[in-house]
């Protein structure tokens, strides 16, 4: 019989593994960026990962859509903050947060006589399917904010200290 660890942060695979990295690695790059400004207008480079897809313009589309490194320095940020702090920050702060959405869409719900019922008969498998993509988007986050981290490094002139 197979052995599972009582505690999850032990598996490299649990979900909080996967939230610390990436908490760790914007925490990293909070940290090295000592001047966020010097970001500004200073385009992201596509990865390697990331494929380029062309519009009917014949200008490149970026899965980004941030425009500059400081744009989606500040999304990162962004996010980690709402990881750590919940969406009640947000919604003290006046922009519309997830909580409100779902709030609204259930007042809908049962103002058109929609059975809660009819959408949550697979809950497992609603579950597994955000779960998934939840640990595919923080992966590609973290690898992202490394990424963003050692240009500035590369860009400042600080590549010495890598991580």
């Amino acid at each position: 019989m197979m052995q599972i660890s009582s505690d999850p942060a032990s598996n490299k695979n649990s979900l909080i593994n996967v939230m610390h990295r990436f908490i760790a690695a914007t925490n990293n790059m909070d940290e090295t960026i000592m001047v966020p400004s010097l970001l500004r207008d200073v385009p992201l480079e596509v990865q390697e990962s990331q494929q380029v897809e062309v519009v009917e313009n014949n200008e490149p589309s970026y899965p980004n859509k941030q425009k500059d490194m400081y744009e989606h320095y500040l999304l990162l940020k962004s996010i980690k903050n709402d990881m750590e702090w919940g969406l009640l920050k947000r919604e003290m702060s006046g922009g519309a947060s997830f909580l409100e959405m779902a709030v609204k869409q259930e007042e809908q719900q049962s103002i058109t006589g929609e059975l809660p019922g009819e959408e949550s008969a697979d809950l497992e498998g609603q579950f597994h399917y955000h779960l998934r993509g939840l640990f595919g988007v923080l992966s590609k986050l973290t690898v992202q904010a490394d990424h963003l981290t050692n240009r500035y490094k590369r860009e400042i002139g600080g590549g010495n200290f890598m991580r």
